[in-house]
């Protein structure tokens, strides 16, 4: 076989498994079209519907977060028509005006139909046959504009204004599965209260004690089939022993607070949970509370143990932060409603990774590698790079070259095993004084 034959064919096993174009690939037209005709901010033109466009470019923006925009579009190759319909080279203020006029809410359907399609692709962890999904909130700063600072400030006295997301995540492959976002003012758990119903058949949501509420986890278990909960318990929980399983498991019965009742009369004036305690607690974690409260069904020991998965929504968010937003979690856009599609755009991109990663861990998979094995940064480097070198005008015969080295490379994307993550008390550091202490003592 002549080596043009061999590279030829290296091409074609190459693109088989993994098409050039990344969004295409997850993302087919048809969705993105139904995107902009649900929203009704679809075109009239049919060669090349500027919605569509700027809907390829807010997910491009998404990820390549260190380039303009005109330079973002150039990559993906993007084109809006002029006034007169021609598809010519446009000013950055052209693209930014395409850009708005598409708005939030064709963003928001793409994330929220691509989630749940891939959601049904995924595979989750499991403990008692219940699929482990995790619910946390993490913080966006925007530019300090008059439009932006509609969303409020994390803190009093903070330079910019900030915007609180809560999602639903999975903490086998750190997969978005829902997201809910606006002012910091509001809530976390009125943002979680926005993710009922997402949760699937069969499943166990972890959440952190800020997230106690009697309406939420009863609507939480009340959305789906088999849905339940576990949350730390509060250390002034107050509650009533109802029956006892083992010295650190019981069933509880607990008050439902007078402003909770006024808004939902239907929860009356107590609630039930399994409490369960951990033997030798090693933090301020004394216990749980859950929604599981069959012992036969749910055992103590696996209940203890799952809680500390948690944590993999943290690891999550610090991936997203720290290498897709590239410590910059300043967002780019000045008004609010531009947040809102950007944030849109950046979660849909960073689940397009998260897909990636455990395509590349199914390929590794005969050596039992998940896809939390699978290192962020170099899959989203991986995503990056395609991008600029399949728009390039590059001569074809380099392609092949270039898809056997990323092939050849692929090992650098393994992660060696993670060690077990110990439960430590939280430690808050001591702020050094202001000023010097006059009674201190001269050494």
């Amino acid at each position: 076989m002549s080596e043009f034959s061999k590279e030829l064919q290296v091409t074609a096993e190459f693109c088989h498994e993994r098409p050039i174009d990344v969004f295409s690939k997850h993302i087919p037209l048809e969705w993105v079209e139904e995107a902009v005709q649900q929203t009704g901010r679809v075109s009239v033109r049919k060669r090349r519907l500027p919605a569509e466009q700027a809907v390829w470019l807010v997910l491009g923006i998404g990820l390549q977060r260190n380039r303009s925009i005109q330079d973002v579009c150039d990559k993906l190759e993007l084109a809006f028509p002029d006034s007169d319909g021609e598809l010519v080279p446009m000013a950055t203020s052209s693209i930014i005006k395409g850009k708005e006029r598409l708005g939030a809410e064709p963003m928001r359907y793409l994330f929220k139909t691509t989630a749940q399609q891939w959601e049904q692709q995924s595979d989750f962890d499991e403990v008692c046959g219940l699929k482990l999904l995790s619910v946390d909130g993490t913080y966006f700063k925007t530019h300090n504009t008059e439009e932006n600072q509609r969303f409020g400030f994390a803190q009093k006295g903070a330079s910019f204004p900030t915007v609180l997301a809560v999602t639903l995540m999975s903490t086998r492959s750190h997969l978005l599965s829902d997201a809910a976002f606006g002012p910091v003012t509001n809530s976390e758990i009125s943002y979680a209260q926005q993710l009922v119903g997402s949760a699937p058949d069969n499943s166990l949501t972890l959440f952190d004690r800020g997230f106690m509420s009697a309406e939420l986890f009863t609507s939480w278990c009340g959305a789906s089939s088999n849905t339940h909960w576990l949350t730390p318990m509060k250390a002034k929980i107050s509650y009533e022993v109802i029956e006892t399983y083992t010295e650190h498991d019981h069933l509880i019965e607990m008050p439902v607070s007078p402003q909770a009742q006024k808004q939902a009369p239907y929860l009356g004036k107590a609630w039930q949970a399994r409490l369960i305690l951990i033997p030798t607690p090693k933090g301020e974690i004394k216990g749980f509370i859950t929604s599981c409260q069959c012992p036969e069904r749910y055992p103590f020991d696996d209940l203890v143990r799952v809680y500390w998965q948690r944590w993999e929504i943290e690891h999550g968010y610090g991936e997203l932060k720290q290498y897709q937003l590239q410590n910059k979690p300043t967002l780019h856009s000045k008004k609010e409603l531009g947040i809102y599609q950007e944030l849109w755009g950046i979660l849909t991109s960073y689940n397009i990774v998260r897909l990636e990663m455990a395509e590349m861990a199914e390929m590794a998979k005969q050596y039992q590698v998940d896809p939390l094995r699978v290192s962020f940064i170099n899959a989203l480097f991986l995503i990056m790079d395609e991008m600029i070198w399949a728009s390039d005008t590059r001569t074809p015969g380099a392609i092949p070259k270039h898809l056997k080295t990323l092939r050849d490379n692929g090992k650098r994307f393994i992660l060696p095993k993670k060690r077990e993550r110990k439960p430590y008390p939280r430690v808050v550091l001591k702020k050094p004084a202001r000023y010097p202490n006059k009674n201190a003592t001269r050494s």
